[in-house]
């Protein structure tokens, strides 16, 4: 096994426990948690939100942070940080120390979730970075597939406190030493080596723009269905299990992009990464919306956003270089963790003033848009390109 494989098998595993304790925590343990304590649902709910607002202002720090000091600290603090709030869930009296556990642990997320970890694959591997951050996305996939099962067993055995508490040791156990054994020092960088997105000029501005408005248009997309595509599948008449075995098919899809896009390693430029995401995820939404083939549309746009996942680490990589990739991925994650903050409600909102049909039609007009900005982006970045 390559140093490249070994570092993304170490990262994945941590990205696993991050994502499901954290990202993916609320979808099992939300409902118990209400239940034992009476606090209303929409608040539990609306937690997670609170930690994804955290995480979207904290996210610029954090890239100026690994651009200086390295990925290792950061995603060290970012472990650590969730760990914490995952305690403080577990002991939280009341439901204002609940929602302050998840504003520590939307600190953890900031700088232990993908974005932070393609920033320290980038500063360590340069424009080589590419495989890693693929085979990085190919390990966090499981996220759900591992955790949710997971949660779900503590939750049976332990109670919902329980289970937070298990994850925090988890996270003190299992990520934090392997962050220390397997993640390389990187060089301290001079402040005079840093050049902050507000000062790139020209075209790549005018990129950076454009992906920072996919970031932010997928990330309420996808948070929409992630959180809604149960009960708009629902509304149509599907039975609830039905509703399931067709949301279920969305994790392998994601899987199954992202084994053909590193079966095609680095020969082409990951601008057609992006494009060929955006393409199937707004074919898939497309297909949704007007009822046609569900589990086809549905398997097209998991392919497209586990996709996009490696198109989002690759190509500020291959656009702005990496010597400014920590920075920039810093600056480009604060709109799409905003979006995905509010999405939970804007999506509850759509449902409510338009229904299913509509909201789906919304959804499919969000992807076709940034079918067409990936268009645009890819004609103004044509000078930029580094193969």
């Amino acid at each position: 096994m390559s140093s490249q494989a070994r570092l993304a098998a170490a990262l994945g595993v941590v990205q696993i426990l991050a994502w499901g304790s954290s990202y993916y925590l609320m979808a099992v343990l939300a409902t118990p948690i209400a239940a034992d304590t009476g606090w209303p649902l929409p608040w539990v709910v609306g937690s997670l939100s609170v930690g994804l607002l955290v995480a979207g202002l904290a996210s610029p720090l954090v890239g100026r942070t690994i651009a200086r000091h390295g990925g290792r600290p950061v995603l060290v603090a970012g472990c650590l940080a969730i760990s914490a709030g995952l305690m403080m869930l577990a002991l939280a009296p009341n439901l204002a120390v609940f929602v302050a556990g998840w504003m520590l642990m939307g600190a953890g997320m900031a700088a232990g979730l993908y974005d932070p970890a393609f920033a320290t694959l980038g500063q360590i591997y340069g424009r080589e970075a590419r495989r890693a951050i693929t085979l990085l996305t190919l390990w966090g996939g499981f996220a759900s597939t591992v955790c949710w099962p997971l949660s779900a067993l503590m939750l049976e055995s332990v109670g919902w406190r329980g289970t937070t508490a298990a994850y925090a040791g988890l996270h003190l156990a299992i990520s934090v030493p392997l962050l220390l054994r397997a993640t390389p020092k990187a060089p301290r960088l001079e402040a005079r080596d840093h050049v902050p997105p507000a000062e790139l000029a020209g075209d790549e501005r005018a990129a950076f723009r454009i992906m920072a408005a996919i970031q932010t248009l997928a990330g309420l997309a996808v948070t929409i269905i992630a959180v809604h595509l149960i009960g708009l599948l629902g509304a149509r008449g599907l039975p609830l299990a039905a509703a399931v075995a067709l949301g279920a098919l969305i994790g392998p899809a994601q899987v199954g992009g992202r084994l053909v896009e590193m079966a095609g390693g680095t020969r082409h430029h990951p601008v057609w990464t992006l494009l060929a995401a955006v393409s199937a995820t707004a074919a898939g939404l497309v297909l949704l919306a007007a009822s046609e083939w569900p589990a086809l549309a549905l398997i097209l746009y998991g392919a497209g956003n586990g996709v996009y996942s490696i198109a989002r680490g690759a190509l500020p990589m291959a656009l702005f270089g990496p010597e400014r990739y920590p920075s920039v991925m810093g600056r480009l994650a604060r709109p799409s963790l905003v979006a995905q903050a509010a999405a939970p409600l804007v999506g509850a909102g759509l449902i409510a003033l338009v229904g299913a049909e509509g909201t789906l039609a919304v959804l499919a007009g969000i992807a076709a848009t940034n079918l067409a900005l990936a268009a645009v982006l890819f004609r103004r970045t044509a000078t930029l390109r580094v193969t």
